[in-house]
């Protein structure tokens, strides 16, 4: 399996600098497309060798693992592009996963915080101290653009706008836009950087234009900013597991529920597809309630 490792490098390198895809996509295609080599090998078949009929029982193989639908469903569209890529290379001379049907994941609708609870986790920070100023800024950027936590940690001072009130996100696939906000996150960034920041990179003596510091003064991590968030509900005491992109569900489902354009909402999150902004759609029930009763003409109660 030596030369298939050597492809496997080389559609890392494809990944990286052709799609410009991000270490967490390359990730799961790298260990999807691992896990059917080790298959492979278990069957005795090489890589070049493989037609629907291998597929198959690799899918068989899949399923009898009590797989999810997702699961599944992830690694044909990772061993598809992988076949791709071997197709354009003249390695193989088909794609075995081009015309295989998908299964179908079940509808999935992402989870949100209620008002209530973000006004707890915005109350949760001392604002006297750098940590908890910084702190207060990560919540207000990923609650007030709905920005990835990857994007959050690679800010950098000259990416805030304060006399605009505008963030140029650098998002996936080395996309950027610019994203709005208000004065409540541009009230925690002014804090933290005129304070705050000021006095965690005294600790550090480091010159960084990153916006957002760890406790050392050094450029924060993605991982930093999760445990940020833990300790955020801990002080808070509100009984939830909070991880960023629950902060980026609320953004896109408040906005929505308060009347946004879906499209204006996919600009903002930076999606390619109208489709993966509208898992949003829904809405809470006081929301549903409320809509009810402002339009149906028998609805008011006297």
């Amino acid at each position: 399996m030596k030369k298939a490792e050597q492809y496997v490098q080389a559609f890392k390198s494809y990944l990286q600098v052709e799609k410009h895809a991000s270490s967490h996509t390359i990730y799961y295609y790298l260990n999807d497309v691992n896990f059917f080599l080790d298959f492979l090998q278990t069957e005795a078949i090489q890589f070049e060798q493989v037609d629907p009929g291998v597929v198959r029982v690799f899918l068989t193989q899949l399923y009898d693992r009590k797989l999810s639908r997702r699961t599944v469903s992830r690694k044909i569209s990772s061993l598809r592009a992988f076949y791709k890529f071997l197709e354009r290379e003249d390695v193989v001379s088909a794609n075995p996963f081009l015309r295989l049907v998908q299964p179908k994941a079940p509808a999935y609708v992402p989870s949100f915080l209620y008002e209530q609870e973000l006004d707890k986790l915005f109350d949760a920070s001392d604002l006297d101290s750098p940590l908890g100023q910084r702190d207060q800024a990560i919540l207000e950027s990923l609650y007030g653009t709905g920005m990835r936590v990857s994007e959050c940690a690679g800010m950098t001072l000259d990416d805030i706008d304060m006399s605009i009130g505008t963030v140029l996100v650098r998002g996936k696939g080395r996309k950027e836009r610019y994203i709005p906000f208000g004065s409540f996150m541009e009230k925690a960034i002014r804090t933290y950087v005129e304070d705050g920041r000021r006095r965690l990179l005294e600790k550090s003596q480091e010159n960084t234009d990153k916006l957002f510091l760890n406790s050392r003064g050094k450029p924060i991590t993605e991982r930093g900013i999760r445990l940020i968030l833990n300790k955020l509900v801990e002080q808070s005491a509100v009984h939830m597991h909070l991880h960023p992109h629950k902060l980026r569900h609320t953004f896109a489902t408040h906005m929505l529920n308060e009347g946004a354009d879906l499209r204006a909402v996919q600009e903002l999150l930076g999606h390619e597809h109208l489709s993966s902004t509208q898992i949003y759609t829904h809405v809470t029930k006081d929301r549903l309630r409320t809509i009810y009763m402002n339009s149906h003409p028998r609805a008011n109660r006297e």
